[in-house]
């Protein structure tokens, strides 16, 4: 019952003179007549006559927005909201007066705080999906219409989440978080059932970035998420098969299994607004989280120290991993593995490569991430290129599979470095655990076979990259051409050249030349003069 009132209590501020910022800031002029005739006609709304009757008493009285504002702020009284909703319909259906958003929201408001929700809704549902002669109703325009006639009907707060759920069971969700910003703003704070109705929706309508950025604002409007909200996000989670990824996370942090779903869920949001560079306003949220205890101090520093590698202040992070220790608690792989990425990438390789030893000391096991930087790490290193090999063969035998751009950096160096056949072994036994090469991993071993003229090893595996529909980039593509040209093969030559050019690839001048250069050999003067015509035309 508490509950109950404290949904429906006022806001309580103070009241705002007639009519204020409903097309008019003053008390709207009515001459006497139409004043005595207002009079007449509430009275017989309250003897409760027949729209018969009240059609013809009053059938000659010609309603304007003013007057009808009027009549329904007389009737703004709970006692009387069944004749404001009468009088509403009966001016539109016997009068044809056509309503707009204000008479609309005022409405509304009256039926709200008489608690006659399922008409309240009706009306809210009719203004929402009505056309107006100046132009389309939208979710905003009926929102603002009702904040502004809120204080003179002396609403109750229920009325916005009663607006926001019925926008939500509408679908009308792309707008629907401006609506609750608009609301925070007026400080009318909505409820978490509203919340769960937009996020329910919005999961229902495939409005995954909306739904994180819905949540994202209840949690900074300090509202506390319930189970239902929680279930939700899961949901989220798993509809954009980011569950298992997260659940990873969270275990790396924790230094043990950790399966509570708001953790979960609460680390997610944190951590993807860290990776997408929205790093301020992550770790304002992530202070929220602590205050009402909706996470762990474990996963609070380990986020924390992810925002400030990812800001590149590195100095800064291990401060706060060093306070972290002292602390008691306890090193994890994820703030490891974060430290070796940057070591990496800033080129201290014997750091990176000292920390994951430190790592396997400690019993913290490596992941997936922490070997894509070392391999990658590794291969961009002078003379360390062979380390990543290494790192790549102990990441298979854990059962793990490398991204794919680290294992282009680790072929590239291999390839430059005559170890093609290394190269092309190592991906042998990557495809069978499942990895996913694309054009620029099998780029790499054709430049690689023809740097070192072994056309063999090239013609298997190009054989290998038509079966998977894999084609080249554009120094793969001109190193087959060339390659074919040095071995005489110009039929398998013009073959590429075709190939090259439905790929949209302009082919370099170098091409042409061997090209030209092998049919004029060939004693094909025609087809050399074709392609010196088509490598003049592309200047």
């Amino acid at each position: 019952m508490a509950t109950f009132v404290g949904i429906f209590s006022r806001r309580q501020q103070t009241p705002i003179p007639f009519l204020p910022l409903i097309h008019t800031l003053t008390k709207p002029e009515i001459n006497g007549n139409t004043t005595c005739s207002i009079t007449s006609l509430i009275d017989s709304l309250h003897e409760r006559s027949s729209w018969k009757t009240l059609s013809e008493k009053f059938g000659s009285l010609k309603f304007t927005n003013q007057i009808v504002q009027n009549i329904l702020l007389q009737l703004r009284e709970p006692i009387n909201s069944r004749k404001a909703l009468n009088f509403f319909h009966w001016s539109r259906k016997e009068m044809n007066f056509e309503h707009g958003i204000s008479t609309y929201s005022l409405t509304i408001h009256i039926l709200v705080k008489a608690r006659l929700i399922k008409d309240a809704k009706a009306l809210i549902e009719s203004v929402l999906i009505k056309d107006f002669s100046d132009g389309d109703s939208r979710m905003l325009d009926v929102l603002e219409s009702l904040i502004d006639s809120y204080e003179i009907v002396e609403s109750v707060p229920f009325v916005f989440d009663l607006f926001i759920q019925t926008c939500a069971k509408l679908r009308m969700v792309d707008d629907i978080l401006d609506a609750c910003k608009l609301l925070s703003r007026q400080d009318f704070p909505l409820s978490v059932i509203s919340f769960n109705t937009m996020l329910h929706v919005m999961i229902k309508s495939d409005k995954s970035r909306l739904v994180w950025s819905v949540y994202e604002h209840m949690i900074s409007e300090r509202m506390c998420p319930n189970e239902m909200t929680t279930r939700i996000m899961v949901s989220a989670l798993c509809k954009e098969g980011k569950l298992e990824r997260f659940l990873g996370i969270v275990d790396r942090m924790h230094g043990k299994r950790c399966s509570i779903p708001r953790l979960i869920v609460n680390t997610c949001l944190v951590y993807e607004m860290i990776e997408e560079d929205k790093i301020e306003e992550g770790l304002v949220l992530l202070k929220r989280m602590l205050q009402k205890a909706m996470i762990l101090d474990t996963i609070s520093y380990s986020l924390v120290i992810f925002a400030k590698v990812k800001m590149g202040n590195l100095d800064n992070a291990k401060e706060i991993y060093e306070e972290m220790l002292k602390r008691g608690f306890e090193e994890n792989a994820f703030v490891c593995s974060l430290f070796i990425g940057a070591y990496c990438e800033e080129g201290r390789i014997d750091e990176a490569v000292g920390l994951f030893e430190e790592m396997e000391s400690l019993g913290l096991k490596p992941f997936d991430e922490t070997f894509n930087h070392l391999i990658k790490g590794c291969s961009s290193s002078y003379g360390r290129f062979e380390d990543g090999v290494v790192f790549c063969k102990k990441m298979t035998s854990m059962g793990l599979v490398p991204r794919c751009s680290s294992v282009n950096e680790m072929f590239g160096k291999l390839c430059e470095n005559a170890k093609t056949k290394e190269a092309d072994e190592i991906l042998t036994i990557l495809l069978d655990k499942g990895f996913v090469a694309d054009g620029n991993t099998y780029s790499h071993l054709v430049c690689g076979y023809g740097k070192e003229d072994d056309v063999e090893g090239l013609t298997k595996l190009l054989f290998e990259m038509e079966y998977r529909s894999i084609f080249p980039n554009v120094l793969g593509f001109t190193s087959v051409i060339v390659s074919f040209c040095n071995h005489g093969r110009l039929k398998d030559a013009e073959k590429y050249l075709g190939l090259m050019k439905s790929q949209s690839f302009i082919p370099s001048s170098n091409v042409y030349e061997r090209l030209i250069a092998g049919h004029l050999q060939n004693g094909n003067e025609t087809r050399a003069r074709q392609l010196y015509g088509e490598m003049v035309g592309i200047g």
